[in-house]
């Protein structure tokens, strides 16, 4: 019996003809699953469900979600990241640990004034808006970020974000709006990275990836599959500092949004 399964176009090129038939058709594919995003089971023969191949360097994840969860797509992560994720290993706490920051377009990278790789701190949090409970994510760099081929003081790290459609947040009592291309990226329970769009329309690659997956909570992934994405905020080196609680990280935020130093975005959710 056919499975109820969508296998993108992008999903095709890169399994085959072949075994992309195969799964249409029953063969390779499971009957039950747990989704990869909502982490609830799922069924193939009763709902419609998305492949979504996330591949690696040298291997390469089929994982399976509820259609209304994640459309069928390709996700580019390191091999680090599937071999993490498979192993559900390396849990880290909040916050997240600092991981080194890729390029957040095609030649414009970013990075330290200094000459050693730029690191961002990430921490998990719910965040209150209008009575509702908003899975988000906060990004601090831990100095001066510098545009590639500057060496002046100046820090250009909200700059370059808002080049890349985040928009400056003065009242957090209105959720950012969706920022299309962007996501973030949940592999087996865990925070792994937020994926930006590739070069010419390609398949995402990461703008930021943890050195250990990022362990989120059940109310945090539950406030995310509800609402299926996360809010970004971003801002300069000190303007939140590590804050060990959500009211503390929330009146960190409340000021640096007053002060004009915060930007932010809604990004869809990507899982495995």
């Amino acid at each position: 019996m056919p499975r109820m399964l969508d296998v993108s176009d992008d999903v095709r090129a890169e399994i085959g003809d072949e075994e992309a038939d195969r799964l249409l058709a029953g063969d390779n594919a499971p009957g039950s699953y747990d989704c990869t995003s909502c982490r609830t089971p799922g069924d193939t023969d009763q709902e419609h469900t998305s492949t979504v191949l996330f591949v690696g360097d040298e291997t390469a994840v089929l994982a399976f979600a509820h259609a209304g969860c994640l459309p069928s797509q390709v996700v580019r992560v390191s091999d680090e990241q599937l071999q993490g994720a498979v192993r559900q290993a390396g849990v880290a706490q909040e916050p997240a640990p600092a991981a080194t920051v890729p390029a957040p377009s095609a030649g414009d990278g970013v990075r330290r004034a200094a000459p050693e790789q730029a690191v961002l701190g990430v921490t998990s949090g719910l965040v209150l808006i209008n009575g509702e409970l908003h899975a988000a994510i906060v990004v601090e760099p831990t100095s001066a970020i510098a545009r590639p081929g500057n060496t002046g003081p100046g820090d250009e790290f909200l700059p370059l974000l808002i080049e890349q459609g985040f928009q400056l947040v003065t009242d957090l009592n209105q959720a950012p709006p969706v920022l299309h291309g962007w996501s973030v990226l949940l592999a087996m329970g865990q925070l792994h990275a937020v994926l930006q769009p590739g070069v010419g329309g390609g398949a995402p690659v990461a703008w930021w990836q943890a050195h250990r997956p990022l362990q989120a909570t059940d109310g945090w992934r539950t406030a995310a599959n509800k609402n299926q994405q996360v809010l970004m905020f971003a801002a300069p080196v000190g303007s939140i500092g590590r804050q060990p609680r959500e009211d503390l990280l929330r009146g960190a935020l409340d000021r640096a949004a007053a002060n004009g130093v915060l930007v932010g975005a809604a990004l869809p959710l990507a899982g495995i």
